[in-house]
C-alpha cells in the first residue's frame, strides 16, 4: 500500500465527555467512547489517531497504550500513536516494551510523538524533581533513540541504571518504532530533534500558523548542518468541523471557554473571550468552521509549513461526544479530500530537497 503525501489524523486526550442531553459522561464511559472514535477515524477513511498522556480530571489519557491497544483490536489500517509521551517521566525502558507490544499486536501500526510536556502533573505524581526538567527528556530521549537503533544497548547516565548489552523483548518487527519529537515553540527542542535525526511535530495552540515558518526553517538547517536527511514536519492544531461555519463556532465555544479558563488561571494568561475566540477562529490557529472554511485553512497551514502530516484534536472537554464523532466523520470524509484537491501536486518530501540544496 502506497504512503499518501500528506497524511491526516485526529488525536485526543481522552477529554472528558458530555452527552447533547448535557449529562456527563463516567470516566469509564468517556473512555469507551474514545475508543469508538478512534475505530470511527478508520472508517472514515483517515491515516492515524493518536492518544496524549496527562493525569487530569479532565483528560483521562494516562494510559495510552491501553486506550491504542483496544483501538487496535477492533480496526486494521490506521496509525495508531501517542500525540505526546512525556519522556522526561517516563522510563524509556518501559514505553519499549508497552510499544513494541501495541506494535505487535496491532500488526506494525505503532508509533509515537515524545515530548517534554506542557504541564508539569507527572512530575510530582511520580516522584521527579523539576529542577531536572531539561536533564531527565535529554537522557532519556537519548537512550530511547540508543533503544531504536542499537540492540542490544550498552547505556549510562544520571537518571536511571545504566544498561549494559541490554535487548528488550518483544522486538519491532520493522526494527524501529516511528517516533517524532513534539515542540511547542522552543529552538533548542527544534535543534534537539534535528540532533536525534527524528522528524519534527509542531503543536500550535494559538496564534497565526505562519510565525512557526522559522522553527521549520531551523528545522531544515540543523538537519543539514548534522549530516542528516530531510525528514518530516507535522503539525497538531485544535479544532471543530461541523455543517456550518456558525455552528462549529457555537458549539466548540463552551469547551474552549472551560478549557483555556483553567489553563489561564494555571498560567497566569488572560482568560478567553468570545472576541479572542473569534480572532483564533479568524486569523489564529484554530480549525474551526464547516468543511470548506477548514480544509481551505489546513492546505495553507502545509503549503506554509511544507507539512508531512496534519493532526486535528478533534474535541476539549466538556465537548458532547456526539459532536466530537460528527466532527471527525465530517474530517475525513469531507475535509481531507478537499484539502488534498486544494493540494493538487504537493509534496513536501520536494520542496524540502529543493529547500535545503537551494535548487
Amino acid at each position: 500500500m502506497s504512503t499518501p503525501t500528506v497524511q491526516f489524523g485526529v488525536d485526543t486526550f481522552a477529554d472528558a465527555m458530555t452527552d447533547l442531553s448535557g449529562r456527563v459522561l463516567s470516566d469509564a464511559e468517556t473512555l469507551r467512547r474514545t475508543v469508538d472514535h478512534g475505530v470511527l477515524a478508520e472508517a472514515v477513511g483517515l491515516d492515524f489517531f493518536s492518544v496524549g498522556e496527562h493525569y487530569r480530571s479532565d483528560m483521562l489519557d494516562s494510559a495510552p497504550p491501553v486506550i491504542l491497544a483496544a483501538i487496535a483490536g477492533r480496526t486494521s489500517r490506521i496509525l495508531l500513536g501517542t500525540s505526546v509521551t512525556v519522556l522526561s517521566t517516563q522510563d524509556p525502558v518501559r514505553v519499549f516494551h508497552q510499544y513494541s507490544t501495541l506494535d505487535a499486536i496491532s500488526d506494525g501500526r505503532a508509533e509515537l510523538v515524545v515530548g517534554r510536556a506542557s504541564t508539569i502533573d507527572s512530575f510530582p505524581l511520580f516522584g521527579f524533581d523539576l529542577t531536572d526538567y531539561e536533564r531527565l527528556f535529554d537522557e532519556n530521549l537519548d537512550l530511547w533513540v540508543r533503544l531504536m537503533r542499537e540492540q542490544p544497548v550498552t547505556w549510562s547516565g544520571s537518571t536511571r541504571a545504566a544498561l549494559g548489552a541490554q535487548t528488550l523483548y518483544p522486538r519491532v518487527e520493522g526494527g524501529s518504532l516511528p517516533t517524532w519529537v513534539g515542540v511547542g515553540g522552543s529552538p533548542d527542542s527544534v535543534v534537539r530533534a534535528a540532533r536525534y535525526n527524528l522528524p519534527l511535530m509542531i503543536a500550535i495552540i494559538g496564534g497565526s500558523p505562519s510565525r512557526f515558518a522559522g522553527h521549520v526553517d531551523l528545522f531544515y538547517r540543523a538537519l543539514a548542518q548534522f549530516g542528516h536527511p530531510q525528514l518530516p514536519v507535522g503539525q497538531h492544531a485544535i479544532g471543530h468541523v461541523a455543517e456550518t461555519d456558525a455552528e462549529a463556532a457555537e458549539v466548540f465555544w463552551p469547551a474552549w471557554r472551560t478549557t483555556m479558563t483553567r489553563a489561564a488561571g494555571e498560567r497566569g494568561s488572560r482568560a478567553p473571550t468570545p472576541e479572542s475566540y473569534r480572532n483564533e477562529i479568524e486569523t489564529g490557529a484554530l480549525m474551526i468552521g464547516s468543511p470548506e472554511t477548514v480544509a481551505t485553512k489546513i492546505a495553507e497551514c502545509v503549503r506554509t509549513l511544507n507539512l508531512s502530516r496534519f493532526d486535528l484534536k478533534y474535541a476539549l472537554a466538556p465537548l458532547p461526544w456526539e459532536h466530537g464523532a460528527r466532527s471527525i466523520e465530517l474530517y475525513g470524509r469531507e475535509v481531507v479530500p478537499r484539502v488534498r484537491e486544494l493540494l493538487g501536486e504537493y509534496s513536501p518530501i520536494e520542496r524540502v530537497s529543493a529547500f535545503v540544496t537551494g535548487g
